[in-house]
């Protein structure tokens, strides 16, 4: 989990789907059994607020088992990390608009894990 934030910083995700499942006992020094030895109940916790604005974020957590599901959607991406040999300004207005429109559409369904109608 402390780890989040620098992957977050080294890989800039568009979509990011993070599982964390607690699944062993751990011991303190003094050698006392610990099942969580830290409170959690959202990886979002986890999270810096710096990141957390960048995304729409739903945590999907089964806490009797001790699962934490959370989903990322970038809210806002630069047209220009998506283009291969050509730049946005290049582009004329309405086109700007429909390649933007079908990034996000796709992004939106890896994000839901389905397809969306038309």
């Amino acid at each position: 989990m402390k780890a989040l934030n620098f992957l977050f910083h080294a890989f800039n995700p568009d979509i990011c789907i993070i599982d964390y499942r607690v699944r062993g006992f751990t011991r303190d020094v003094d050698g006392k059994k610990y099942f969580i030895d830290h409170k959690i109940n959202s990886i979002q916790n986890y999270i810096s607020s710096k990141t957390r604005n960048l995304y729409q974020m739903i945590d999907v957590n089964v806490y009797q088992d001790n699962i934490f599901h959370t989903k990322m959607l970038l809210k806002e991406f630069d047209l220009d990390t998506y283009l291969f040999g050509t730049a946005k300004q290049d582009l004329k207005p309405r086109d700007k608009v429909r390649i933007k429109k079908q990034i996000k559409r796709e992004m939106t369904e890896i994000f839901n894990g389905q397809n969306m109608p038309r």
